[in-house]
């Protein structure tokens, strides 16, 4: 009878045709975003810009080069809607050669893979294509979605996204079988930046059954 008063009650104290703010027994769905790519790709501007847009006072990225990752970043953003209230938790990991081997610990938790390529770096473009591959191959990154980011694009010197397609080709067949896709961003500038997170909540969102979410 009480949770019958209760209903009424929460039903009438809503506007008629809204939704109604999520009580506090409505869980709401945490995803385990991983960020990864080489060194010096821009990863770590990525996550504050992130931030920037998604949390209120977070400062915007500075410009010039932002020091090497060592370890790792971690940031929770609260997405606005939909109701209930979706989390991305973003795993910033460092991209030196050294680091690469820490990445496989992330796999089995993470919900979607962001892979940032430095659309300036030519000489190091087979590289990240390699590195991709490795990750890409991991038993644990099997299923999951695959966002590939041609970053710095505010650049001159930066490489259209065609350009960057034609390298990765090599890998193309295996990433059809799961939803992946590349796109133009500018880390520091934002260009872009939204529309990548909005990919990402819609393909984890789409994969909850193959890997579900944490409840919070």
């Amino acid at each position: 009878m009480y949770h019958l008063f209760k209903g009424l009650y929460y039903y009438a104290t809503t506007k008629e045709g809204t939704l109604p703010v999520c009580p506090a027994v409505c869980a709401a769905a945490k995803y385990s975003i991983l960020l990864l790519g080489l060194d010096n790709a821009g990863k770590t501007t990525l996550l504050e810009k992130i931030k920037s847009i998604y949390l209120a006072h977070a400062p915007a990225p500075r410009q010039g080069a932002q020091p090497p990752t060592v370890g790792q970043n971690m940031s929770t953003i609260p997405l606005p809607a939909p109701l209930p209230p979706i989390y991305l938790k973003i795993w910033d990991i460092g991209g030196q050669e050294s680091l690469r081997n820490l990445w496989t610990q992330y796999y089995t938790s993470s919900h979607a893979i962001v892979f940032v390529v430095d659309s300036t770096d030519k000489a190091r473009i087979e590289e990240c294509r390699d590195v991709l591959e490795i990750v890409v191959d991991a038993e644990d990154t099997e299923g999951i979605p695959i966002l590939m980011l041609a970053n710095k694009q505010d650049r001159e010197e930066s490489l259209e996204v065609e350009e960057i397609k034609e390298v990765f080709n090599k890998i193309a067949e295996r990433l059809s079988a799961r939803d992946s896709r590349v796109l133009p961003i500018s880390a520091l500038t934002g260009t872009g930046v939204k529309e990548s997170v909005e990919w990402l909540v819609t393909r984890v969102m789409r994969n909850k059954e193959y890997r579900p979410p944490l409840m919070r």
